[in-house]
């Protein structure tokens, strides 16, 4: 069972615009054609889904393993220390390695191994941050009380780096909990370190699950033939809402037309999305351009597939 779905919100003089030459606009703009080569290459990447056995029996995270529980409120510091991976540690780190613990899936639980407090601390923390303009590399050092100005001050240095002051997150406390986390067998509570940070609101969880325990993605099975041109891949998962399933395309800067299309599937789902190519002078910049379509059903435990690579898609970061 399947359905493919066009939305597309545009002036009837731009649909008559992106009709190709020799071909009828039909639907929301979308030359007939196009429907055709995304019906057909979609049902091809469906057909073609194998995945193994722990797919459906073990454990393959959709999403990143560092995790935010609450609102956390970020300011521009703290949003930029947080996607840097920027700590510091003011409590001890429990060494000792817990015992087994469990990932309740919506259906199921699956028993894990699990690392040390110290060990997911070490996965969270991506180093210092640089010293920045006006700013101390030590938020506990104020910075000059006067600095030089006027004709005779010298020049300040062209730089690329961050405009938000550099600081680290403070970590006050950590316990061991659990965390929602996307993964193949739908939204499951998988255990955690769980992280209290003194300058935001929300708790920063990192799975604690041990790698050894965690399944990689399917190797992808895309059909031989190239996609056409104008067909277009999608990226990552933004979020599901009931039976609103947002995504990201990668296009042109130049693209316009941009046309999100949905294969549904009792097993699976694959998206994907045509553009109108730019005739003129374009970057080859790629674009992530949040697009949503209206499933037939709650999408569940279903992967979402590209249709372009066969790709199973992840949820995006934040």
């Amino acid at each position: 069972m399947r359905r493919v779905l066009a939305l597309l919100g545009l002036p009837l003089l731009m649909m008559a615009g992106c009709a190709e030459a020799g071909t009828e606009p039909t639907g929301p703009g979308l030359p007939t054609d196009h429907h055709e080569v995304f019906e057909q290459r979609a049902t091809a990447v469906a057909q073609a889904w194998r995945p193994g056995a722990a797919w459906s029996t073990g454990y393959v995270p959709l999403q990143e393993p560092t995790v935010l529980v609450g609102d956390p409120e970020f300011t521009d510091e703290t949003k930029l220390a947080f996607n840097a991976g920027w700590y510091r540690e003011q409590v001890p780190l429990p060494p000792r390695r817990p015992d087994d613990g469990s990932i309740r899936f919506p259906d199921d639980e699956l028993r894990v191994p699990l690392i040390t407090a110290a060990e997911a601390y070490r996965q969270l923390d991506q180093g210092d941050p640089p010293p920045c303009a006006g700013r101390p590399k030590d938020p506990g050092t104020p910075p000059p009380a006067n600095p030089p100005d006027g004709p005779d001050a010298p020049d300040a240095p062209v730089s690329s780096e961050p405009q938000a002051a550099c600081i680290p997150l403070t970590v006050t406390n950590v316990e061991l909990g659990s965390a929602p986390v996307h993964t193949s067998r739908g939204e499951a509570q998988v255990p955690a370190w769980l992280f209290t940070i003194e300058e935001i609101d929300a708790v920063v969880a990192r799975v604690a699950v041990a790698p050894e325990a965690v399944g990689a993605l399917p190797e992808p099975v895309a059909p031989s033939a190239p996609a056409p041109q104008d067909l277009v891949s999608a990226q990552d998962i933004e979020s599901v809402d009931g039976t609103t399933l947002n995504f990201r395309l990668g296009v042109g800067s130049c693209d316009t037309g941009i046309t999100p299309l949905v294969q549904e599937h009792d097993h699976v789902v694959v998206v994907g999305g045509t553009v109108v190519r730019s005739t003129g002078v374009c970057d080859d910049m790629l674009r992530l351009e949040p697009v949503a379509v209206t499933l037939r059903a709650p999408l569940g435990a279903r992967p979402v597939l590209d249709v372009v690579n066969a790709t199973p898609l992840r949820f995006a970061a934040g």
